[in-house]
């Protein structure tokens, strides 16, 4: 990597170099001052034209306690796995219920799990099912497009994760 920015540098310096002679009074050109090489590690004005190799800062941690090993936040449409009150997987964008059927908030242990789980309810296919609040209210995978019946639905890749991940027993934070 300090190889492959120390060409970037020096190819900006000669393009610059090049680029940048102008017509002196007269009509003929007028020499550019020769380029000076630098280290990849020099911090002169020439290394400040290479792109930047910084990274993006760090999402905002999730709005939950600590404690919880999922967190759901209804306003962002976002949920995460967290292990120790760090970010283990996400965020990943979720769906959830509706004004006629709202997402209940709190906090909740998970009570079980079922990976080809149907709603008896409404006879719709329920993949990768983590159930953990009353009325059968639970993460698995489905439309993210619009509003549940209530559950968090997640993308496949997410709602695989979710139920390998979480275990009965625990806890799950849904914040409005």
């Amino acid at each position: 990597m300090v190889l492959a920015r120390f060409l970037v540098v020096t190819a900006a310096v000669a393009c610059l170099a090049s680029c940048s002679a102008e017509a002196a009074p007269g009509g003929s050109p007028r020499q550019a001052s020769a380029p000076v090489a630098s280290s990849p590690a020099s911090s002169s004005p020439a290394s400040s034209t290479a792109p930047s190799t910084t990274t993006p800062p760090p999402p905002p941690p999730p709005p939950c306690a600590a404690n919880v090993r999922a967190c759901v936040s209804l306003s962002s449409r976002q949920a995460w796995l967290l292990r120790g009150g760090r970010v283990e997987y996400g965020p990943v964008p979720i769906s959830h219920g509706g004004r006629a059927n709202p997402t209940p908030t709190g906090t909740y242990p998970v009570s079980w799990k079922d990976e080809e789980n149907t709603s008896s309810i409404y006879g719709t296919p329920m993949p990768y099912s983590v159930f953990f609040a009353p009325g059968g209210i639970a993460f698995h995978q489905g439309d993210l497009a619009t509003d549940s019946h209530g559950c968090v639905r997640l993308s496949m890749a997410a709602a695989r994760a979710f139920f390998t991940s979480l275990q009965p027993g625990e806890t799950v934070q849904v914040l409005p």
